[in-house]
């Protein structure tokens, strides 16, 4: 599944990118470093890896692909005890794609427990301000709130099962906007609880 947000400009040329990717993407673009270093920040006791887990192989293979995309390059060798590490960072382009999705909204309510929870973490980490993504997530997601409850009425059977679920989860993921951010400006009414 691809998290990749709607197309700017800037990241048009972009090739289509999971999860993992745009995370190594940005952690590299906010500070350069080994593999191994990323590995331990999703791994699950690491600092990102409490939010959403990343395997150690499919964070190489997402390096991998990075450097393939050109999207990071090498910087340095780190010379130790162990292995060398190489250290990675952004390039330019990549710099300028992982500033691009760390300020698009997530598209799917469902994106809210990983994508949006670990941009706010990324942004955290980096001192960044997050009431940019925070004003275009309420944007993007009181249309989808509003639609299901309208699909709702006229739902039955399963149909209006699920509905109610994605109802349900869509007004909390308002309701935690609205708790992370009260100054927030909402575009339309809350929908019915």
């Amino acid at each position: 599944m691809s998290t990749r947000p709607s197309v700017s400009p800037a990241a048009a040329t972009l090739p289509e990118m999971p999860l993992p990717e745009w995370l190594v993407l940005t952690i590299l673009a906010q500070q350069p470093a080994h593999g191994f270093a990323v590995v331990q920040l999703t791994a699950p006791g690491g600092e990102l890896g409490r939010i959403w887990q990343v395997p150690k192989a499919v964070i190489y293979r997402a390096i991998g692909r990075l450097l393939d995309a050109e999207l990071i390059a090498p910087e340095a060798t780190e010379v130790g005890p162990g292995p060398q590490r190489t250290v990675y960072g952004a390039t330019p382009r990549g710099r300028e794609a992982a500033d691009w999705w760390l300020g698009a909204p997530v598209a799917h309510v469902r994106e809210i427990r990983s994508a949006f929870l670990l941009k706010l973490a990324l942004l955290d980490r980096a001192g960044a301000d997050p009431s940019g993504l925070l004003r275009a997530q309420r944007a993007t997601l009181e249309p989808i709130a509003r639609a299901i409850e309208t699909s709702l009425a006229g739902s039955t059977g399963f149909d209006a099962t699920l509905l109610a679920w994605r109802r349900a989860s869509a007004v909390a993921a308002l309701d935690f906007l609205d708790t992370i951010d009260p100054q927030g400006e909402r575009t339309g009414p809350a929908p019915a609880p």
